[in-house]
This record gives C-alpha cells, sequence and structure tokens, in this order.
C-alpha cells in the first residue's frame, strides 16, 4: 500500500545533503524532523546559550507548522535533545508561557545526550502535530 506524504522544506543546505525534509504530513499527522537554532540563512544561533537556542528552534518548528497551516497549539507530542539538562529544563520552564501562550497540552519528553549534528548545537527539538 502505497501512502501519500507530503514534505516541506527549510530549504537548508543540508537538507538536500543528509536527504531529509523537515516534515512529512501523512493524513491528518505531521512528523516534524529535530529543529535546531539556525536563522533563515543556517547561521547557528545563540552559541552558548540555551535558552537562545530553544527559542530558536521552537521559532522554526513554527516555521514548518505554518506550511501546513499549523501552529505550535497543534502538536501533541514533542521530544528534546539536549547537551546540557539543567540549563534547557530552566529554559523551557521560564518560556513554557510564551512558547505555547498559555498551560501546554502535549507528551513531553526531554533526554540530555553527548552532541548533535553540529558541537555549536545545544538542543534539538523533535515533536508530532494533529490538523
Amino acid at each position: 500500500m502505497k501512502i501519500n506524504k507530503e514534505a516541506k522544506s527549510l530549504n537548508m543546505r543540508w537538507e538536500k545533503e543528509y536527504g531529509y525534509s523537515q516534515a512529512v504530513k501523512v493524513g491528518d499527522t505531521i512528523y516534524l524532523a529535530g529543529q535546531v537554532s539556525h536563522d533563515d540563512e543556517g547561521n547557528i544561533l545563540g552559541e552558548g546559550d540555551m535558552e537562545v537556542q530553544m527559542r530558536a528552534a521552537y521559532a522554526n518548528l513554527g516555521k514548518v507548522l505554518a506550511q501546513y497551516g499549523a501552529t505550535i497549539d497543534n502538536v501533541v507530542d514533542e521530544i528534546l535533545f539536549v547537551t546540557d539538562m539543567d540549563a534547557a529544563f530552566a529554559a523551557r520552564v521560564k518560556m513554557k508561557q510564551e512558547v505555547f501562550s498559555g498551560s501546554p497540552v502535549l507528551g513531553s519528553t526531554i533526554v540530555q545526550i553527548q552532541r548533535l549534528a553540529a558541537p555549536q548545537f545545544m538542543i534539538e527539538i523533535k515533536c508530532t502535530a494533529k490538523v
């Protein structure tokens, strides 16, 4: 059985190099690739600053979701991969109101790892959304 996949991109050079889409929608579910801290040209933002990186990663999630007519409110599950648990937990608690416009209603997992795709990245956020 062939499924219909609607892929979206942020036009980053590494999408083609590595070979992936920023998100794929199947039916009413959007599967987002892990989002990191970069600007529209692919420059890394907030080196050494977890809060800046987390804010930028959530902003990139928003950009991808918007391509499907969705917002952060459509997210039902997230996984945060972080290199510094204490800094990430503090940043996530601090900005939950800002990111989720109130109390978030989603499953959330946070995992500390050794490193991400680029050594400057401190956080990568992967999530699933429903539309």
